[in-house]
């Protein structure tokens, strides 16, 4: 067997520089703050028009524009990541300028309900509501009610999944793809890259059980496959008929056979998937785009296809 490849030296030295792993004990503040900490200087970010906006019946959203603003733009709905219960609108500020300088395309970025003031479902029913408002309201905002995507980090890539399906099953908006970077998607704590990758930076075991315990009150995880498909979207029993998909994953990842998983389920149902799983790079691999140029290519990969897909 052959040893699987270190995680890329600049990343490695920024995480050793900041370190980002928390348990439940400390409390979702310091959590929050601990992902404040990585946002990207103002300078170092593209300049675009940019409007606060509250959608949806009170639901706080960020709408970009791209360089090239005209009319009749594709429109992708982003939702952030951050275990449901950190981040926000200012923390992944670089990556929804990232998706709309690179999909050219107007990015509407979700300020969902957190946890665990808000725990399952609240963040699944705000973020569909604003993707229901979206496609009622894209040509408003100068866009292509026809040409509207879904995207989103980790717990952002679940809730991408689970929009993707409500999409499907309530007759729309009709979706022209959906890019899942790190989703969540299975539930199953026993995968083998939750073992190998117990450890690993920015989303370790202890992150995880402090998510979960945030979002999740309550609920029984002991047997994934009962978990219903707005928190576990692999549990579905029909596929077919979702949007196409990129699903971007990292080799030092727990996360990484979920989204491995998924893209074979989505396959097998004839939906057409691409999947990149990067060899050297780890969870919330995108945020580090402006630093680390092995982030940078595989940002890019993904913002290529959700472009392709639009255009």
């Amino acid at each position: 067997m052959t040893a699987r490849p270190e995680i890329d030296p600049l990343l490695k030295s920024l995480l050793d520089a900041i370190p980002m792993t928390f348990n439940a004990a400390d409390g979702v503040e310091v959590a929050r703050a601990r992902i404040r900490a990585l946002q990207a200087p103002p300078e170092m970010l593209p300049q675009l028009r940019i409007e606060d906006r509250t959608i949806a019946s009170g639901i706080p959203a960020r709408i970009y524009w791209p360089p090239a603003d005209s009319d009749g733009l594709p429109v992708v709905v982003f939702y952030h990541g951050g275990g449901w219960s950190i981040g926000d609108l200012n923390t992944h500020d670089a990556v929804a300028r990232a998706h709309a300088v690179g999909a050219e395309a107007i990015v509407v970025s979700v300020d969902y309900r957190l946890a665990p003031e808000h725990p399952f479902p609240a963040a699944v029913e705000d973020c569909w509501a604003a993707l229901q408002w979206v496609g009622e309201h894209a040509a408003e905002l100068g866009g292509d009610p026809g040409r509207i995507a879904v995207a989103g980090d980790s717990a952002g890539g679940n809730l991408s999944a689970v929009m993707a399906r409500l999409a499907r099953d309530n007759s729309g908006p009709d979706l022209a793809f959906q890019l899942l970077w790190y989703p969540s998607t299975t539930g199953d704590l026993s995968l083998p890259s939750f073992i190998e990758n117990a450890d690993a930076p920015i989303l370790d075991r202890e992150v995880i059980d402090a998510f979960l315990q945030w979002y999740l009150p309550g609920v029984d995880l002991s047997d994934p496959s009962t978990l219903p498909v707005t928190l576990a979207p692999a549990n579905a029993t029909d596929f077919s008929g979702l949007a196409p998909a990129y699903i971007g994953t990292a080799e030092h990842d727990p996360l990484r056979d979920d989204g491995a998983r998924y893209a074979e389920l989505l396959s097998a149902a004839g939906v057409p998937v691409e999947l990149s799983n990067e060899p050297t790079l780890v969870h919330g691999f995108v945020s580090f785009a402006l630093l680390v140029p092995a982030a940078a290519e595989a940002t890019n990969r993904g913002l290529a296809a959700l472009k392709n897909a639009l255009y």
